[in-house]
């Protein structure tokens, strides 16, 4: 058994919110950098950038998983991570299909472009991404464990967008684990697990929050295990892995 270091809760320049220079490659190479093994791409409402993820981090040695960043009916944040590209790309075309029908304008409301390894753009999102999906916290959650991925509220102690700032608590629910970005939490988090990413929009910010997971590989199962078990160290806690 071993400890790895994790950050599941990245943007690139798919979100509106990003930075352009938040390409795949670049996010995979700025975690290696920072010590990070396993890594998440978690785009607003979208997966179309983890094609080239996928491929930036098996170049650079990183464990890679794949999702969104959900936007509930409720207007919370919610973290959908897959084992494969696949199951993330299926997961992003459902989210999109009941995504309001708001035109993207990209010097108004942010880039929104698709890219591949080598960071050519392939396509850009007409519909704005950053709103909220028909579809409520629950039916976000059936979807994502239908498909056996990972479900995480994120950042349910912020005073937007979150389980706290939207419902008030934190609802029972199946979570894989929820996310906190402070120590101590201000909403309880009862005996769900809990993470801390960075949620970086800018290459800077990547690991700039982070958790330690102990399993015997750095990879989905291995992951989905330590979860199920407590085997979690957070960076707002723990000077160290």
């Amino acid at each position: 058994m071993a400890w790895f270091r994790a950050d599941l809760h990245l943007h690139s320049c798919l979100s509106p919110c990003g930075d352009l220079e938040c390409s795949p490659s670049a996010i995979a190479a700025t975690a290696r950098e920072r010590g990070l093994t396993m890594v998440a791409l978690t785009d607003h409402n979208s997966a179309l950038n983890c094609p080239a993820f996928s491929e930036a981090c098996a170049h650079h040695g990183l464990s890679a998983l794949f999702g969104m960043e959900a936007t509930s009916r409720e207007e919370v944040h919610l973290l959908c991570l897959f084992e494969t590209v696949e199951q993330a790309l299926e997961m992003g075309e459902r989210l999109y299909e009941k995504l309001a029908d708001v035109h993207n304008i990209p010097e108004k409301l942010g880039d929104q472009v698709y890219v591949d390894v080598e960071e050519n753009i392939l396509g850009e999102v007409e519909k704005h991404l950053i709103g909220a999906v028909d579809l409520s916290v629950d039916e976000i959650m059936a979807l994502v464990l239908d498909r056996g991925g990972l479900f995480i509220p994120a950042h349910i102690d912020r005073t937007v967008n979150s389980m706290g700032s939207q419902l008030g608590f934190l609802p029972a629910g199946a979570y894989s684990a929820v996310e906190v970005t402070r120590s101590p939490c201000p909403i309880a988090t009862y005996d769900y697990p809990r993470v801390c990413n960075s949620d970086a929009h800018f290459l800077p910010d990547i690991a700039a929050r982070w958790f330690a997971f102990e399993a015997d590989t750095p990879d989905f199962a291995g992951l989905q295990a330590a979860l199920a078990t407590g085997r979690l160290k957070l960076s707002i806690e723990q000077p160290t892995a």
